[in-house]
């Protein structure tokens, strides 16, 4: 797994170099500063320092290194898009998302929406408290739910429903549909992926 990582981190690097910095910084509403060759992205709600000479990724307030999958995450937003697309505000489901989303959605299903439904099921409110740590704002889906700007293109709805004694509890991740222009389709699981996990990592701090 650490060798596909690296692999998918190292052709980060060499595709966002193929790219026009001006036109990525354009198309993709992040700066860029051609005096040292860095791009700052916001990431949730923290800005990290992409370094294109230096080929190394940090958070711009402390310096701090992001783990592997949101670096590649990173990249993988600075480098994908074809051509200039924006937002379609509305939502839908891993499954409507061409690609693969439909077949990788049982994938998708068994672990990062289980492990939403197993962390809120049984108190959606807390999604909410969970999610104002990232930057995510109340929607008014399901029981509870906050949407999250990841990347200033790229919003995520994270809504869960509470479970009682006949029926079950149940959770999802909505996608704009345009996050198809502006990530492959192993990224669009991995971004839900990684809000997945950032939520239950800060249940789980927060209980502590």
């Amino acid at each position: 797994m650490e060798s596909n990582y690296r692999i998918a981190y190292n052709k980060g690097w060499q595709d966002l170099k193929q790219k026009d910095p001006e036109e990525v910084s354009q198309y993709m509403q992040v700066t860029y500063l051609p005096e040292v060759q860095q791009f700052i992205v916001p990431m949730f709600n923290e800005n990290y320092i992409v370094d294109i000479q230096h080929e190394t990724i940090a958070r711009q307030a402390d310096g701090k290194t992001p783990e592997m999958e949101a670096a590649i995450l990173l990249l993988h937003y600075l480098s994908f898009f074809q051509y200039q697309a924006e937002p379609a505000n509305k939502w839908v489901s891993l499954k409507e998302i061409p690609n693969g989303g439909i077949l990788f959605y049982p994938a998708f299903r068994k672990t990062p929406i289980q492990s939403l439904i197993n962390t809120f099921g049984n108190r959606p409110e807390f999604l909410v408290t969970c999610a104002a740590r990232l930057g995510g704002q109340a929607a008014k889906f399901g029981d509870a739910a906050a949407v999250f700007q990841v990347f200033p293109k790229i919003p995520l709805c994270a809504v869960v429903w509470e479970g009682d004694e006949e029926v079950a509890a149940n959770a999802t991740i909505l996608y704009d549909p345009s996050i198809a222009h502006f990530l492959h389709i192993e990224s669009i699981i991995g971004v839900g992926w990684h809000l997945a996990q950032r939520l239950v990592k800060l249940a789980a701090r927060e209980q502590s």
